[in-house]
């Protein structure tokens, strides 16, 4: 569950090192994000030769969450961290690289690109 103010890591090369999340885009009368979920999300910590700048906005697509989501088979996936990969507006990676595993969930919700470069998909 991912709610205002929450702290991700960025899983990808551009250069973010913290993200802090201002909105969750999931609808409305909804609080929470989950995962494959897209947020906004403010650049807190950035390295000086990256890409990605401190205090820039970005959109960005939650691929690792430390909730437990429920799958249709009946079992249920956790991770060990909040992870994002930051995206353009059109859904693409900014990065050309993803570190770590991805949910399965993400390329169920029409991320193709994030899933095709990540090493493994879970």
């Amino acid at each position: 569950m991912i709610a205002l103010r929450s702290i991700l890591k960025p899983a990808d090369n551009t250069g973010a090192k913290k993200l802090r999340v201002i909105h969750v885009y999931v609808g409305s009368h909804r609080r929470y994000g989950g995962l494959a979920d897209t947020v906004l999300a403010s650049v807190i910590e950035a390295s000086p030769g990256g890409t990605i700048k401190k205090k820039e906005k970005i959109k960005a697509v939650m691929i690792r969450i430390k909730k437990e989501t429920r799958r249709s088979d009946g079992s249920y996936i956790r991770f060990s961290d909040n992870a994002a990969v930051i995206v353009d507006n059109n859904g693409n990676p900014r990065g050309t690289r993803i570190f770590g595993p991805v949910a399965r969930e993400v390329k169920a919700k029409g991320f193709t690109k994030i899933a095709s470069m990540a090493k493994e998909v879970i």
